[in-house]
């Protein structure tokens, strides 16, 4: 019988999104002051795949994505899914933009044979968590690359996002490798 042990540590990975780029210059700082330091950050990319967002954040969003230098436990992503909902209220109530929404976070894990994020909404690909907060494997690593679900989200099938998180994975397979205990 094989004998339960904790995973190794993820990678804390968060997506934000907004037309302001002040939005997401705030989203950046803040999220360094929740989680520490971003060793890594995506390049911005025109978030276009959906108009889902369009009716409160406006149109011609930006999306990036942000890998924070400590490593983290998988139990964690609850806790800092509902804290990246605060902060984006917290955004929407000082009300600096039009919109009603001007920032939208998606926090996930990476590990070196997934990148998972963390929802809301439940679906029949997804696991509850705790505290309304489900988990969705949305690209497996397979073959050198990660590779999308037949549910992963469009702009998470851009070869040029799964190239960032293939960088975040190289950075995060460094960090395990040098970890100490």
């Amino acid at each position: 019988m094989a004998e339960p042990h904790p995973p190794a540590p993820a990678l804390l990975v968060i997506a934000a999104f907004s037309r302001h780029h002040e939005a997401l210059e705030w989203a950046a700082q803040r999220l360094a002051t929740e989680y520490g330091p971003i060793a890594l950050t995506g390049s911005a990319f025109s978030f276009h795949q959906t108009k889902y967002y369009e009716a409160t954040m406006g149109a011609d969003l930006q999306k990036q994505l942000f890998a924070f230098e400590q490593l983290i436990s998988h139990d964690q992503l609850p806790a800092i899914k509902l804290r990246t909902n605060d902060l984006e209220n917290e955004l929407a109530a000082a009300a600096r933009f039009s919109e009603p929404r001007p920032l939208n976070l998606d926090p996930g894990l990476l590990t070196l044979g997934k990148f998972l994020l963390a929802t809301t909404k439940d679906q029949a690909h997804r696991i509850y968590l705790e505290k309304g907060i489900y988990a969705e494997v949305t690209l497996r690593f397979e073959a050198g690359e990660y590779v999308p679900w037949p549910w992963t989200y469009a702009d998470y099938r851009e070869p040029a996002v799964r190239a960032d998180l293939k960088g975040f994975r190289d950075y995060l397979k460094h960090a395990l490798a040098t970890r100490v205990g």
